[in-house]
């Protein structure tokens, strides 16, 4: 429920970061961590040999690194893990299931790391301890009672190690079973997708370096300050050499607008360096209508000047159906293009026009308001074709950057966490290890979700994340989750998918990244970020609970708890030494040659990107246009379209705090941000409670009581926090080619709420 009189409102910022982003990260690191402890952690992280940031997947600088190289952000993660609280078996004891779904999101995080096994029985109200052979034995029984492997589900969300990933995907293929649903597949699947039809390559095209040499950088549908703060940093390294930042979002976020680096004295003298020199209010799902109108300013612009503005020789050596996408973009008429985007003519010929004027080093980067929609693939194809028409990839200062919102997760899928590996990764796997890898193509997160729902999965087994608040659909998620006969998740903290569960459930807690894993300087672990860069990670604070084992040992207990003595697979021999591990991925792995010595190199080491060198791993051999029809998501007259948000208090599912400092809004959550004048037509004030309704088809799904709040964004547009909003968000509604879930084009609309 919500308390309107709590709620409290201003203006939004118009920059990120500065002296209240230190105060945030001490305040939280002060409450959970204690000072000692936490400070040691965050003058470890992200530094060489010490631990990999938990929260988002910005890369660290190769060479110099600040003494205090985190943001805001991960310092909330890093006081959310290395908290000080326990929820051990008397506080298991104390709350039964039914009560602690009762609290909110923010109350499970606040309760403390998990320090043992956790067991609900069937028919149980109460999870109660296990030992750890119990568990394993527990969770083997209902796996080897299945007459299929594929009727068991193993999601895995970001975070896990290199090492955890690769052992996790030969536990299950060694099972029998290709149904290794992941986070990316609610994110950047649509990236990865479009990337590799297209370039041949499914990740970033650019490093660091690569953004303080562009001309230009366009920041597409993502908001920096709050899911990415380090982000900022090189920003505005890039502006203060020169690059002209373009921001194209449907609501203007201040990590866009400017940026007060916390460890400069201007920050403390409240100054900010302005970022976005352009700022252009697209369109919700707009931004396919946008790139057209960008290519076709250049195309008008090289029949003008032939030879100055396109890099023709790049197209012709290069590129394939570059007539065809001529013509397709000539065809479309102006008129068609300003009203699909939302943009005014004049505003996109003055990209265009940037553009022209530059030396063709453009970097595009984007994040979940490109790949969360029905069209994702067709629009971030469209983002590309302008880059091919520029030679704006594989040279310095040029290429693309999908930015990955979780550590580590761009590195699960190099490991082998999908659902679909090709051929040549299976194969290699089996000569190496002596298994013989399933070659069906298992489920992604939401055939897993209709798998379960049917009742054709019966058993779901989770490496980390929250999967019940992460994935849409909640009450039909929450449905299919009740229909298996055992879930089980391996999690540091208390969270919403431990307390929708099937018939037996399972809890088995792990170690955090920041924490020592065995006696002495501990074993560490490698993680690969958004830019293709693999470098090792050792934690360094004690385990919260001398009970906890690393991700790493759990799987393969597991996995030797099912297969026996019967598996080619030596389990534990692998786990009693990371290095055995990583010897096996080098052989399996194209570009990790030497894997354990390049591994300890300060900085780590870049895998192979064929991409940046101008290899085109594609069927022809070529970089192809993309020829997909212009369209734009269509509501029903009157309705409006929902995108869902994070707020600043937030990572993910993972909920700090009950604010949302950049947009001006404080001690709520169940909150809707809609366009003024939207609400002045339906006759709802500032404040109003209203009930929102989705629709699909003749389905129809219903949050109630959600206060309306105006804000400055494009009209026929709305926006919510997930996870709160992923009720609204239908299951069936995917990306087309990638099956993302559109959680950022729902068509719905605002009532009154009936009064309390």
């Amino acid at each position: 429920m919500i308390d309107e009189e709590k709620l409290k409102q201003s203006a939004p910022k118009t920059w990120a970061a500065g002296i209240p982003a230190v105060v945030s990260s001490l305040n939280h690191i002060f409450r959970e961590s204690g000072p000692f402890r936490g400070t040691r952690g965050l003058m470890e992280m992200n530094q060489a040999g010490g631990f990999d940031c938990p929260s988002c997947a910005w890369p660290d600088p190769d060479d110099h690194r600040s003494v205090a190289e985190f943001c805001e952000n991960g310092a909330k993660a890093l006081a959310s893990e290395s908290t000080r609280k326990l929820a051990d078996p008397r506080f298991f004891a104390k709350y039964s299931v039914a009560e602690l779904a009762e609290q909110s999101d923010l109350w499970h995080d606040r309760q403390g790391r998990i320090s043992h096994p956790m067991l609900l029985r069937e028919g149980a109200s109460h999870y109660e301890p296990v030992s750890w052979e119990d568990a394993f034995q527990i969770i083997a029984s209902h796996l080897q009672a299945l007459d299929s492997p594929d009727r068991a589900i193993f999601y895995t969300s970001g975070r896990a190690s290199n090492e955890a990933a690769f052992l996790y995907q030969l536990f299950v293929r060694s099972y029998g079973t290709n149904n290794l649903p992941d986070c990316s597949n609610m994110c950047h699947e649509s990236s990865g997708l479009a990337m590799k039809d297209a370039v041949g390559v499914g990740k970033g095209t650019v490093s660091l370096e690569d953004l303080l040499e562009a001309d230009v950088i366009l920041c597409v549908g993502q908001n920096p300050g709050t899911n990415h703060p380090r982000m900022l940093t090189t920003l505005e390294a890039a502006v203060k050499k020169g690059t002209k930042i373009v921001a194209i979002n449907p609501l203007k976020e201040a990590g866009l607008i400017g940026f007060a680096h916390p460890q400069h004295v201007s920050a403390m003298l409240g100054r900010s360096t302005p970022l976005a020199s352009q700022f252009l209010r697209v369109k919700i799902n707009g931004d396919l209508a946008l790139f057209r109108g960008i290519a076709k300013v250049l195309f008008e612009a090289e029949a003008k000047s032939p030879g100055s503005v396109l890099d023709q020789a790049f197209i012709s050596e290069h590129t394939a159906d570059a007539l065809s996408y001529r013509s397709l973009v000539e065809e479309t008429p102006w008129s068609q293009i300003v009203e699909r985007s939302g943009v005014p003519e004049e505003e996109i010929r003055t990209l265009g026009e940037t553009l022209r004027r530059g030396s063709k080093r453009l970097i595009t980067c984007w994040a979940m308001g490109l790949t969360q929609h029905r069209n994702s693939v067709a629009t971030i194809r469209e983002v590309i074709n302008v880059h091919l028409l520029l030679g704006a990839i594989g040279k310095p200062g040029a290429g693309l950057c999908p930015v990955r919102g979780h550590s580590n997760v761009q590195g699960d899928r190099t490991m082998g966490i999908f659902e679909k590996m090709p051929e040549s990764f299976l194969a290699a796997l089996d000569r190496k290890t002596g298994i013989r890898s399933p070659r069906k193509h298992g489920y992604d997160t939401v055939a897993s979700i209709l798998a379960m729902h049917r009742g054709e999965a019966k058993v779901f087994f989770a490496l980390g994340g929250n999967f019940l608040q992460a994935s849409p659909d909640t009450e039909f998620t929450g449905q299919a989750l009740r229909n298996c006969d055992l879930t089980c998740h391996i999690s540091t903290k208390l969270n919403r998918s431990h307390l929708v569960t099937g018939k037996t459930a399972l809890i088995l807690p792990c170690l955090g990244r920041s924490e020592r894993d065995g006696t002495g300087d501990g074993q560490f672990v490698t993680c690969e970020n958004s830019m293709g860069v693999v470098q090792m990670s050792r934690g360094i604070l004690s385990p919260a609970s001398r009970d906890l084992l690393s991700e790493v040992e759990i799987i393969a207990r597991l996995a030797e708890a099912v297969h026996g003595e019967k598996s080619p697979v030596l389990w534990r021999w692998l786990a009693e030494d990371y290095d055995r591990i990583r010897s096996v991925i080098e052989c399996v792995i194209p570009g990790f040659e030497n894997y354990n010595d390049r591994a300890t190199d300060p900085g780590g080491f870049y895998l192979p990107n064929s991409a940046k060198s101008r290899v085109w791993e594609t069927p022809n051999g070529k970089a192809s246009f993309s020829l997909a029809p212009m369209d734009a998501f269509e509501c029903a007259p009157g309705r409006l379209i929902l995108q869902t948000i994070r707020s600043h208090d937030q990572f993910n599912t993972t909920i700090y705090g009950a604010n949302d400092r950049y947009r001006g809004i404080g001690n709520a959550r169940q909150v809707i941000l809609v366009n003024p004048d939207d609400l002045l037509e339906r006759g709802i004030k500032p404040g109003t409670p209203v009930d929102i309704t989705s629709f699909w088809g003749e389905q129809r799904r219903v949050l109630k009581r959600f206060l309306a709040i105006p804000y400055e964004m494009p009209r026929g547009s709305a926006a919510a926090y997930f996870p709160e909003a992923n009720v609204l968000v239908p299951v069936e509604s995917q990306a087309e080619g990638s099956g993302t879930p559109t959680s950022k084009s729902i068509e719905i609309d605002i009532a009154h709420s009936e009064p309390v």
